[in-house]
């Protein structure tokens, strides 16, 4: 094959000499040779076209990491992860025009229920829990710190939502806040205290009796819109008249026991939500 200068490369597939060198580094696009005298990188002409595919796929938002691995894999995988990756950016972004409407709406002067809420009774119960402030980019690796804990040392199973595990959101993770978020599972009460003993890194503590509304939260498509929807969806509810509880007054305490999201792993496949968003709330007579 025709062996060309780094330049030249550049120049034919229109990619930066700093974006071809972090190609390089990262095992994406390595050249055919480096001169090991002056470090320049030479590219076969051959690697033209596998240039051009790294950018297009740069173009569908997929991780250089994904990208390396489409290149080393089979073209008919790659041809079908590329199409999953397609289905999900499509959902990601559906939910985003979602929560565009949601904003319009809102600004407009109006507050639209994008989601069907519904309330349930939540029972006193005990909660083993991990709270923490985190960066954007280190909260699933938080969840996946506590669930790996659970995966070790696993709790006895508890029934029904009440008993499922759930994220509280304190306070906003993104660009600007860190929470903190806690992570939570219900233990038998009962039990409770001998339980605790074998978590010295989890908290034991007792969650109140009380009332929450809440949102079945879609599996598919862009997750943070989905929750903006929801708590909007959440807060719009709170502000609309309840005929069930005509003379009561309904007392938001999203400050007091926090916006959560419970997650009940036994819906997985059943068709039943896997996951909700919740707004816990008391009546006043």
């Amino acid at each position: 094959m025709e062996e060309i200068s780094i330049g030249e490369f550049a120049r034919r597939t229109r990619l930066s000499l700093k974006a071809l060198r972090l190609y390089d580094e990262r095992g994406v696009l390595v050249p055919a040779r480096v001169d090991q005298a002056s470090g320049y990188r030479y590219y076969d002409t051959a690697q033209l076209d596998q240039a051009r595919l790294v950018v297009m796929l740069r173009q569908l938002q997929l991780p250089l990491a994904a990208v390396k691995e489409l290149l080393a894999g089979d073209p008919a995988d790659a041809a079908a992860r590329i199409a999953e990756h397609w289905r999900d950016a499509e959902a990601a972004h559906d939910a985003r025009r979602e929560l565009a409407d949601y904003l319009v709406s809102r600004l407009s002067g109006k507050r639209p229920v994008m989601y069907e809420v519904a309330t349930r009774e939540i029972p006193e119960r005990s909660l083993l829990c991990l709270k923490r402030n985190v960066a954007e980019q280190e909260m699933w690796a938080f969840g996946k710190e506590f669930i790996a804990i659970l995966r070790e040392r696993p709790l006895p199973k508890l029934e029904g939502r009440e008993g499922a595990a759930l994220c509280i959101w304190w306070g906003l993770v993104n660009a600007d806040g860190d929470g903190p978020i806690e992570w939570c599972a219900p233990v038998p009460a009962a039990h409770a205290e001998s339980l605790a003993s074998h978590y010295p890194e989890l908290t034991l503590r007792t969650e109140a009796a009380h009332l929450e509304a809440f949102v079945a939260l879609p599996d598919e498509g862009d997750e943070v819109a989905h929750w903006q929807l929801a708590a909007g969806s959440l807060e719009a509810w709170a502000e609309e008249p309840k005929p069930e509880h005509e003379g009561d007054r309904l007392a938001l305490t999203p400050a007091d026991l926090g916006l959560r999201i419970t997650y009940l792993a036994s819906a997985l496949g059943t068709g039943e939500p896997y996951r909700d968003m919740a707004l816990p709330f008391a009546v006043e007579p």
